[in-house]
């Protein structure tokens, strides 16, 4: 029954994607203008913030995954990925470039592993939403310092988002109905024994990595710099539509709030509404609303979720699944922010130096040297995340041998 019902809606999507186009030209011409206002909002938008923030950190992770460090660090990852999220070990790299890179970095990487045969179908779903998180540098640089004016909250967001992530795939597979693939990511959640040591697996993984790669340093940044562009372009062209379908939406329905309904949509514009509703982080009138931003960065958007299931076609990642990954990070982050928001930010303004901000709102361009003020502090935070996976990893190896040789 269930695969009759999934014939049906595969012969259907053509139709239904095509009604979708007709209808959205339809708006557009009904009103050109408020679709060619929104337009430009969604192109200001992406031009002035997310392109220069995103940009060097996009080619930086490139080039560190070329590098193998990414390769290296999965091998300390791996006792984590296969005893608690019943993955095979190598996708411990996909989820340092996730919580590195963001989301775009998170979905390569993870048809990367596709590709190569290491992941299932089913493995690349639960691996994708695992990996989905927002960029640092948005969630720092473009929320925390452009939107809310306040590094420390950017801060304290970066840090919530991550953790209500990671609960939310575990929660996932708690709740994952038992069938007969358990066997497989049983066998797969077994350390195998290794006859090398931990630090010559990590430094043969790194070399391997390189190897495979192949680029000279020169070629290694030119390509760099074009698949970051050509990823922004894209995340741009997202931008821009969805800001025409939010200013269609609250045409039709006027009702709705704006920023319930950007937010829904996409993470950039969703955050900017927001946060221009008047959010204070400093005052208690202003926790809702902070909690509701981060919902909404942990949600990500139905544009975010639309680039990463784009990207992972071949992997055929399902909508459903992966969206209710979301929807628990979603609400894991809102809970958390509601809880742990006081001493987040008491902890944040004591530890961080005052950052330079735009001054003429949230629209404001980002300077190259706000970016780089950023710079330590953000590679100190991942850092720390990255130190307590490793310590996570470590601890959950260190049963697993107890196990082996008392159980």
């Amino acid at each position: 029954m269930n695969v009759k019902i999934r014939r049906i809606a595969l012969s259907a999507a053509p139709f239904f994607s095509g009604a979708v186009a007709i209808l959205l030209a339809m708006a557009i011409i009904s009103s050109p203008e408020t679709s060619f206002q929104a337009s430009l909002q969604g192109l200001k938008l992406w031009w002035n913030l997310v392109f220069p923030a995103l940009l060097p950190f996009l080619i930086l992770s490139e080039m560190l995954t070329a590098s193998g460090f990414v390769h290296g660090l999965g091998v300390l990852l791996e006792p984590l990925m296969r005893r608690v999220f019943r993955l095979p070990g190598m996708s411990g790299w996909v989820l340092g470039m996730g919580v590195t890179s963001g989301f775009p970095g998170g979905a390569q990487g993870v048809l990367q592993l596709h590709k190569q045969g290491s992941l299932s179908d089913k493995e690349a779903g639960r691996l994708a939403a695992l990996v989905h998180f927002g960029s640092p540098v948005t969630l720092l640089i473009v929320v925390g310092v452009a939107f809310l004016h306040h590094p420390a909250a950017g801060y304290g967001l970066m840090g919530i988002h991550w953790i209500s992530g990671l609960l939310a795939s575990f929660t996932a597979i708690l709740l994952r109905p038992q069938t007969e693939t358990d066997a497989m990511d049983n066998r797969a959640a077994k350390l195998p024994a290794y006859k090398t040591t931990l630090y010559r697996r990590v430094i043969n993984a790194a070399s391997k990595a390189r190897s495979e790669d192949g680029r000279s340093f020169g070629k290694l940044l030119g390509e760099s710099v074009g698949n970051s562009v050509q990823s922004l372009m894209t995340v741009g062209g997202y931008m821009i539509i969805f800001a025409v379908v939010i200013s269609i939406v609250l045409g039709v329905l006027p009702q709705l709030p704006e920023s319930l309904t950007a937010g829904l949509l996409e993470i950039h514009l969703g955050a900017k509404s927001i946060s221009e509703a008047s959010i204070t982080a400093n005052t208690s009138t202003g926790w809702l609303g902070l909690a509701l931003l981060s919902a909404a960065l942990g949600w990500s958007g139905l544009c975010a979720q639309l680039q990463v299931l784009a990207v992972l076609k071949p992997a055929k990642v399902r909508f459903l699944p992966f969206a209710a990954v979301r929807l628990l990070h979603g609400l894991y982050a809102f809970l958390l922010t509601l809880l742990l928001w006081r001493p987040l930010m008491a902890l944040g303004e004591a530890a961080l130096p005052v950052m330079a901000t735009p001054e003429s709102g949230p629209s404001a361009a980002i300077s190259f040297t706000t970016v780089w003020n950023a710079l330590p502090q953000l590679i100190g935070l991942q850092s720390l995340l990255l130190l307590i996976l490793l310590m996570f990893s470590g601890i959950t190896a260190l049963i697993s041998v107890f196990r082996r040789r008392f159980g």
